[in-house]
């Protein structure tokens, strides 16, 4: 069983629209916890749920007054790096999902870019 502990970016499908998003996961014996951000306006979500062998299955609430559950189930890859399975929200909606391994924090990459702007900007304003 590898480890799914780290950065994921992935894509859910709802009615042939995807969504991208970046998930944080953290797996502790056949615990699995962490946040997905999504790009869309529902934004940040928490997820708990459990690892057996190359099955993955958890919970997604977004942090919102609404915290509907979302679940999802997927298969690992044999090398640990891929993700790939469906979504459903009971008697509502259903779709696939799919997610890679990735050493790109996003959300670190759009601090720093933010970061530099800033910086940019007062170097033009004291200039």
């Amino acid at each position: 069983m590898a480890d799914l502990s780290g950065m994921w970016l992935g894509t859910y499908w709802q009615r042939e629209t995807p969504t991208r998003f970046e998930a944080t996961l953290v797996q502790g014996g056949n615990a699995l916890s962490g946040r997905i951000l999504d790009a869309g306006y529902l934004g940040e979500a928490q997820l708990s749920g459990t690892v057996a062998g190359r099955q993955v299955q958890f919970v997604k609430r977004y942090l919102t007054a609404n915290q509907t559950a979302i679940d999802y189930t997927g298969t690992v890859s044999e090398d640990g790096n891929h993700i790939a399975g469906q979504w459903s929200i009971v008697g509502f909606d259903n779709g696939v999902w799919e997610a890679h391994r990735s050493d790109d924090d996003v959300s670190a990459s759009w601090q720093n870019l933010m970061e530099k702007t800033s910086e940019q900007a007062l170097a033009t304003t004291v200039s």
